[in-house]
C-alpha cells in the first residue's frame, strides 16, 4: 500500500495506475492533515468484510398485501 498526495497522484498518474494493475493499492491523501479521502483498489480485489444494509437490517420486516398497488407516476412522484 502506498499513500500519494493528490498532487503527486496527479503528476504520477499512469504510474498509479501500473501499480494498481499490479495488485498493489494506492491510498490518496488531502489537506495539511494529509488525511487519506480515497483509495483506489485492483478491479479484483474483494472488499473485505459484507456492508450492513441499514440500521434496522434484521430488526424489521416488511411486506404488501396482494391488494396493494401504485401507478408509476404515483410512486415516481410524477
Amino acid at each position: 500500500m502506498e499513500i500519494m498526495t493528490v498532487s503527486e497522484f496527479k503528476a504520477h498518474f499512469s504510474d498509479a495506475i501500473k501499480k494498481v494493475i499490479a495488485g498493489e493499492e494506492i491510498r490518496i491523501s488531502y489537506g495539511k492533515k494529509k488525511e487519506v479521502v480515497a483509495r483506489l483498489v485492483p478491479k479484483s480485489q474483494k472488499p473485505q468484510n459484507k456492508r450492513k444494509i441499514g440500521l434496522l437490517d434484521g430488526k424489521s420486516k416488511v411486506s404488501f398485501t396482494n391488494s396493494f398497488k401504485i401507478t408509476e407516476e404515483k410512486f415516481l412522484d410524477l
